[in-house]
């Protein structure tokens, strides 16, 4: 579910709004405010489903009416699905107390303590809280995999799907490998939010290659922060031998940051630090 859990204000009894929200019930509102927009397309829970491929103990964040939840659990997943919005918490877990697998948790999901153990995320996240979420599973050391419906801009932006990358992207590559795995229209949903979504994965690569990260993570820092644009130039001005490196990295000395593959960075810090 798409939901603002920076949002306070969940009531969901008040008949009348103000004068700002004339014609709208709260119930109205809250959808709007909180980013509510639940998935309503079999089609579209499918092929989450599908690229999700969930086993084992997943992390729902936004559960909202239970549409993924349930399709977790009917694959046999054991599903801790959270809901900030005590309402839809308090409802979900009436539907399903009675449910094999489903443990609703009302709370925040960004505030939630990571499991221990090998787990994974399955979920259609509130938009405008896409990057704590995405920054909570990169933090989680248990995390196997994330599965989420993100704004399709977002998706596109952190896998490269226009032939640039973000510097979240690069700064965690060698760790973890982003991938765009299908579109979902914004008709997928109700209310229609006001751009179409897709499917964000995140894998956890089981061999990372062996690199100091302080070291990488300055390294990158420089670059996408630094002045003039090209890698060549921002890099100049705290390494030596930016030349050569570029060179065996295979990077064109007039290569715009952005435009580095995230694989060039391992490379390029193999041969700089």
């Amino acid at each position: 579910m798409a939901q603002d859990h920076s949002h306070k204000n969940y009531s969901h009894t008040q008949r009348k709004v103000t004068a700002r929200g004339a014609g709208r019930t709260s119930r109205d509102l809250n959808r709007r405010t909180l980013s509510q927009n639940f998935l309503v397309d079999p089609h579209a829970v499918d092929l989450l489903m599908a690229v999700a491929d969930p086993t084992g103990a997943i992390l729902e964040p936004g559960a909202g009416e239970g549409v993924l939840t349930r399709a977790l659990a009917r694959r046999g997943a054991t599903v801790a699905a959270y809901e900030l919005d005590p309402l839809l918490a308090a409802k979900l877990s009436a539907q399903t107390r009675g449910e094999h697998g489903i443990q609703v948790v009302r709370g925040d999901f960004v505030k939630a303590k990571a499991p221990r153990t090998e787990f994974a995320v399955v979920g259609n996240i509130p938009f405008s809280i896409t990057s704590p979420i995405v920054g909570w599973c990169l933090q989680a050391p248990a995390l196997t995999s994330a599965t989420l419906l993100t704004q399709r801009e977002y998706a596109r932006k952190h896998t490269g799907d226009y032939g640039r990358w973000s510097l979240t992207t690069a700064l965690t590559w060698p760790w973890f490998d982003w991938q765009l795995r299908g579109h979902i229209p914004r008709t997928s949903f109700r209310p229609i939010p006001a751009v179409d979504a897709a499917i964000l994965r995140l894998d956890r690569r089981p061999t990372p290659p062996v690199l100091q990260r302080d070291s990488y993570t300055e390294l990158v820092r420089t670059a996408y922060t630094g002045i003039g644009g090209s890698v060549r130039t921002a890099l100049r001005t705290r390494y030596q031998d930016v030349d050569s490196a570029l060179h065996s990295a295979g990077i064109a000395h007039d290569t715009v940051v952005a435009y580095v593959h995230p694989e060039q960075w391992t490379a390029l810090h193999s041969a700089l630090v």
